[in-house]
């Protein structure tokens, strides 16, 4: 039996005419993970009035999600149905929301564009890293905020998030995740200081109980050991 393809982005557009109607069970996991990590998130940042870029936004549940909080927001994903499914969904419901098709190595978007980037379940999937948070800096102002997840690179990470939610639960498509490209903290907040973020505190985003439909729940857990999420803020290069 041949090996899945690992780190499958393809899956997005399989699934995208179903994004919304809530009949695949690992697309409703993505959904519920949205309030767990806005729990957080909402403590850092006032979303308000801002401009907010979803980067890697697939079929838009967490832009939506920075829409109803009174942002004005902008989505990008590679995933061309997916973004088809959103803009469709955005529309439906008459939400001014715009979404691109792109990448995050090379955004379409001039520099000092957006207050705050938010990237969730993307960057343990790019091909690039330092370029794509090369990338967050330029389009973000200075001040700005970028809200993030990822998945820690480890023996339990692999365990939780392949062996487990991929072949096991099944909560994830088989060759969703490629566990080489998983990002230690450490790492993650090496490449943020670089790029001249100041990284605020890392937490761990895990599961916290059982809804109706018997899907996880999520939101902050003890320990950054398998999926964990932080901000960080871009310097004011207005000062000096």
């Amino acid at each position: 039996m041949a090996q899945a393809q690992r780190n499958n982005l393809e899956i997005y557009d399989d699934v995208a005419a179903q994004w919304w109607s809530d009949d695949i069970r690992w697309v409703r996991t993505l959904k519920n993970m949205v309030p767990g990590r806005l729990s957080w998130f909402d403590r850092k940042f006032d979303w308000q009035g801002k401009d907010v870029l979803d980067l890697g936004c697939a079929g838009g549940f967490m832009a939506e999600s920075i829409d109803d909080r009174g942002a004005r927001v902008t989505g990008i994903d590679p995933a061309k149905e997916a973004i088809a499914a959103a803009r469709a969904h955005a529309k439906a419901e008459g939400r001014a929301i715009s979404y691109d098709v792109g990448v995050g190595e090379a955004l379409p978007y001039a520099d000092a564009s957006f207050d705050a980037v938010v990237c969730v379940d993307v960057l343990e999937h790019v091909k690039s890293l330092p370029e794509v948070i090369s990338e967050v800096s330029r389009i973000l102002r200075p001040g700005g905020m970028f809200l993030f997840d990822t998945i820690n690179r480890n023996p339990i990470a692999r365990l939780a998030t392949i062996t487990m939610a991929e072949d096991v639960l099944k909560l994830l498509p088989q060759g969703t995740h490629d566990p080489d490209m998983f990002i230690k903290p450490s790492e993650l907040r090496t490449e943020l200081e670089t790029a001249g973020f100041a990284v605020d505190q890392m937490v761990g985003l895990g599961p916290r109980g059982i809804n109706g439909k018997g899907d996880f729940t999520f939101g902050r857990v003890p320990g950054t050991m398998i999926i964990y999420m932080g901000t960080a803020r871009k310097s004011d290069q207005t000062r000096g």
